[in-house]
């Protein structure tokens, strides 16, 4: 594709953007924003992105996101208990910013490697029976890795955001090429607070 075609495709993308998926996409950034400043309102505003973009990953035959996405929905809530808790007499949250041990990455490795595993066979037969549309490979690897980054997320655990990182970065081309332009921008975005993200909280982070 050259430099025109993409400008082309861009704003065309752009100016076909529907009131659905620019809603998920500011509640997107602004959840990224507020957990990024370990803020708990991350993960309502979350929710609101995460529950649109159900809806639009099935219409746009993407169907690991959308597992994805109702993964996010069930983990949001989790989360939200999680960094909600409070120790009662020294009145502060119970969870703090940690990386993870040796053990914890054997575990999220495992963990990325059985989605990947799962998600990929699960949609190379649903190219083959009904979605001719589907990048099973490309899909997996975004999928499996926003799974790896949303648990590690809800545990405030540092190596959530190199999980962020490489979710984005598959997720750019991805949602382009399926015709979700702004949301395309929007892993853009997402991608720069990832790495602003990782920053702040090594800053913060403690060593269990």
């Amino acid at each position: 594709m050259s430099i025109p075609e993409f400008y082309h495709q861009l704003i065309s993308g752009l100016q076909q953007t529907g009131p659905l998926e620019f809603i998920a996409v500011i509640a997107g950034i602004g959840s990224v924003w507020f957990s990024r400043k370990e803020n708990i309102l991350v993960y309502p505003v979350g929710l609101i992105n995460t529950i649109f973009y159900i809806y639009l990953s099935v219409k746009g035959h993407l169907y690991g996101e959308a597992s994805v996405n109702f993964y996010y929905t069930i983990m949001s809530i989790y989360g939200w208990i999680l960094w909600s808790k409070k120790d009662r007499q020294k009145n502060e949250r119970v969870l703090h910013i940690t990386y993870s041990n040796r053990k914890e990455w054997i575990q999220q490795l495992l963990f990325f490697s059985v989605f990947y595993i799962v998600i990929f066979f699960s949609l190379s037969w649903a190219k083959q029976a009904f979605a001719p549309e589907a990048i099973p490979w490309a899909d997996a690897f975004a999928s499996a890795t926003a799974y790896t980054g949303m648990w590690l997320m809800a545990k405030k655990k540092i190596e959530s955001w190199i999980w962020w990182i490489a979710t984005n970065l598959a997720s750019i081309p991805l949602y382009f090429i399926k015709g979700y332009v702004f949301t395309s921008v929007q892993f853009f975005v997402l991608l720069v607070l990832a790495v602003a993200g990782l920053m702040e909280w090594k800053k913060k982070g403690n060593i269990e």
